[in-house]
């Protein structure tokens, strides 16, 4: 179990931790250089605050990243941004367990994402010393607090820390530095069906819409009502109340996947973040990842070839 009294002074201290996130600042491009590799005696000095630079190929991202989703262009506003200015503000790692010259992000990938993508063969960073459970709360309270994760992420971050280590929700609240109820109430995002949590994931529905498909009979198709029709929150919770819309004779007829398949399906959709179907005859079968966009095919094809 983290220890929630080092936890609440980490969330206090975390911006002063990781500096704002990379702002226009007049410093000419960097000059890009050779990969170079970081001998083992350079690691001292920045574990205590100093930044050194690392080549890109000797980063990778964090294991307990809750954010698995990049969007497109963010990333192509940020990749121009690094060309013309450079890289602003450290990225934040730690040394991987078990390697001498391998690191994980804590704090940082999009940058290092971006990096990659101007070409830039080294990135400035700061080498900290941090556990499992530090590296996993510091990469949701970064997330969290400058909205960078969609609400399936938020509540599967919220549920990790829960379940990895052992935070009550009260607990939970006072560490990210947000109400008990919201806490509770994006945890609750998490019942939906699968097909309503891509929804959600895709930003085609918001955190409050999801909130009011709960009170629906008919999730899916209240869901696809609200897409559809362009509702609002308020709107979507009077059709709920209403009684939404009936499901549809053939959804009705089409078998149901067992209670076995529908679970490993959700536990795979929480490790990759994409939506994951299961079709089996018998002992044979098909599964697939649906990927929205080339960073998500890039990181499960990372995932797999480990």
């Amino acid at each position: 179990m983290a220890d929630k009294g080092r936890s609440r002074g980490l969330g206090r201290g975390l911006s002063a931790l990781l500096g704002e996130e990379d702002a226009p600042a007049p410093k000419a491009a960097p000059v890009a250089q050779a990969p170079i590799a970081i001998p083992v005696a350079a690691e001292a000095p920045a574990s205590k605050g100093g930044d050194t630079e690392i080549a890109v190929e000797f980063l990778e991202p964090n294991p307990f990243q809750p954010r698995r989703a990049f969007g497109e262009d963010d990333l192509k506003d940020l990749t121009a941004s690094i060309k013309e200015r450079g890289i602003i503000q450290p990225i934040i790692v730690r040394a991987k367990p078990g390697s001498a010259d391998q690191f994980q992000i804590i704090a940082g990938e999009r940058r290092w994402r971006a990096a990659q993508r101007a070409k830039l063969h080294t990135v400035p960073v700061r080498i900290k010393e941090f556990d499992d459970a530090q590296a996993l709360e510091i990469a949701i309270v970064e997330n969290v607090q400058r909205a960078d994760l969609n609400p399936i992420e938020e509540s599967l971050g919220y549920r990790q820390l829960m379940d990895q280590f052992s935070y009550t929700q009260e607990a939970l609240a006072k560490f990210i530095g947000k109400s008990r109820s919201h806490i509770a109430n994006m945890l609750r995002l998490l019942s939906l069906p699968e097909a309503v949590q891509v929804m959600l994931a895709d930003g085609r529905l918001s955190a409050g819409h999801g909130r009011a498909i709960l009170a629906s009979d008919n999730m899916p198709g209240l869901a696809h009502e609200i897409v559809k029709g362009g509702l609002s929150v308020r709107e979507a919770e009077a059709l709920a109340k209403q009684g939404g819309v009936k499901a549809p004779a053939k959804q009705q007829l089409k078998p149901a996947k067992d209670a076995d398949t529908r679970a490993l399906e959700q536990r795979l959709f929480r490790a990759v973040g994409m939506r994951v179907s299961i079709d089996a005859v018998g002992e044979k079968g098909s599964l697939t990842i649906d990927f929205r966009t080339l960073e998500q095919l890039d990181d499960i094809c990372r995932r797999l070839m480990r």
